[in-house]
C-alpha cells in the first residue's frame, strides 16, 4: 500500500490543523491506519491509531481529547483533526499503516510509511 500525507503547516499556538493521509492499494479497511511523529532531535513516538472499521481508535496521552482521527473509506482516506496545538507538537508527522486487526503503538510494527508533513507551531 502507498501513503501520502498532506496538511501541515504553520499555525499559532492554540488553533487547528489537518492531516490527511490518502492510501492506495485494497482493501482498505483491513488496514490499521496510525499517525506518527518525529520532533527535531527527538525519537518517533506514536500518536493515534484507528482500526480498519473506524471503531477501535487509540491515542498517545499528550494528543488525548485535543487530537481526532477518523476514516474515511469511500476516499481511502485517513484524517487527523488538531485541535488546540501546542509548542510541542511541532514534528514531522507520518502516517502508516499494517494490515492487521490489532492496533500497535510501536513503529517497528507498521511496514507501510508515507512522507512526512511537517507541522509547525509557533506561540
Amino acid at each position: 500500500v502507498q501513503l501520502q500525507a498532506s496538511g501541515g503547516g504553520l499555525m499559532q499556538a492554540g488553533g487547528s490543523l489537518r492531516l490527511s493521509c490518502a492510501a492506495s492499494g485494497r482493501p482498505f479497511s483491513r488496514y490499521v491506519m496510525a499517525w506518527f511523529r518525529q520532533a527535531p532531535g527527538k525519537e518517533r513516538e506514536f500518536v493515534a491509531a484507528i482500526g480498519g472499521s473506524g471503531v477501535r481508535l487509540l491515542y498517545a496521552d499528550s494528543v488525548r481529547g485535543r487530537f481526532t482521527i477518523s476514516r474515511d473509506s469511500a476516499k481511502n482516506t485517513v484524517l487527523l483533526q488538531m485541535n488546540s496545538l501546542k509548542d510541542e507538537d511541532t514534528a514531522v508527522y507520518y502516517c502508516a499503516a499494517r494490515q492487521s486487526a490489532a492496533i500497535y503503538t510501536r513503529g517497528t510494527m507498521y511496514p507501510y510509511w508515507g512522507k512526512g508533513t511537517q507541522v509547525t507551531v509557533s506561540s
